[in-house]
């Protein structure tokens, strides 16, 4: 699709310009990982440097297919290193705008609920399920993608969506009902309020802490309405110097980061069920906190 040494390098940065939101969305959702979807999109780049684009017919299938390939390698390296992971694995929550969040669909594609459930698919199925359901790109163009026949891909694809059906939470999807929530879980914990802070969890809440052994955190999740209510007062009770804390948009819907002074701490993403919260994902790994900022 693409041939010649002259690479005119101005028109090759304005088109994967207008390409490298999506490219970063992509590679997210296929690795759960801020960082490592970043050097995905910063390989794409450094291949789509030394391609004549004007030879390119379509650039984003280009660098869709150059994506997509680099976080399939990249999640199969990272799958190993987790099995190896000090306490509970979470993705690393991302700070997304409102458009995403009005889109169903979309949010859902990119919260950590979802990308847990995906953590389950392999490399191949969760990049083909990625998309094909987040994004929608049809099966003959995934195929192209990742390098497979369309009837292949199809079966990938299906097994994907069955193992996902089978294992994901049908969380509240509202907006305004995952607002207010989130901010009566922020004032009764910050206030030590124990009965208010129950008023907003589910009977069975489960509470995962992700400190990946460089923050203090447990080291198996916490079940259950009193043992969690009991650990987030204590928590809180533990802010760091020069606190603060900002109800954000995080993988597709409000969250909580805890600052000290500028820096994320902490990052709490919550999952409700009819308006009580039954999931709560909290990561204090500092690693893991580069994709949220004032």
């Amino acid at each position: 699709m693409a041939g010649g040494t002259a690479v005119d390098q101005p028109e090759a940065e304005r088109v994967f310009s207008q390409h490298r939101g999506l490219l970063q969305a992509v590679a997210y959702r296929v690795l759960g990982s801020v960082v490592d979807a970043e050097d995905v999109v910063q390989d794409a780049w450094l291949r789509w440097s030394r391609v004549d684009v004007v030879s390119v017919d379509d650039p984003e299938g280009y660098l869709v297919r150059t994506a997509t390939r680099l976080a399939i390698d990249r999640l199969r390296s990272a799958q190993v290193r987790r099995e190896s992971y000090v306490g509970p694995w979470l993705p690393e929550p991302m700070m997304t705008s409102p458009d995403i969040a009005e889109d169903v669909a979309l949010a859902d594609s990119v919260s950590t609920a979802m990308l847990l459930v995906l953590e389950a698919l392999a490399p191949l199925e969760r990049a083909v399920f990625v998309l094909r359901e987040a994004f929608g790109y049809s099966y003959a163009e995934i195929a192209g993608f990742v390098d497979r026949s369309e009837p292949t891909v199809r079966q990938v694809g299906r097994r994907a969506r069955q193992a996902v059906e089978a294992r994901r939470h049908r969380y509240d999807a509202d907006q305004g009902t995952r607002q207010r929530a989130t901010e009566r879980f922020l004032a009764a914990s910050l206030g030590g309020d124990l009965q208010a802070l129950m008023e907003v969890l589910a009977p069975d809440v489960v509470l995962v802490s992700d400190g990946g052994g460089l923050a203090p955190a447990p080291r198996k999740a916490i079940h259950g309405l009193d043992l969690v209510s009991r650990a987030l007062v204590t928590f809180a009770g533990r802010m760091p110097p020069d606190p603060s804390a900002r109800v954000l948009q995080l993988n597709g819907g409000p969250g909580i980061v805890v600052f000290s002074g500028r820096t994320p701490v902490v990052a709490i993403t919550l999952h409700l069920v009819d308006g009580a919260v039954e999931a709560i994902h909290l990561v204090s790994n500092p690693e893991k906190l580069g994709g949220v900022e004032w």
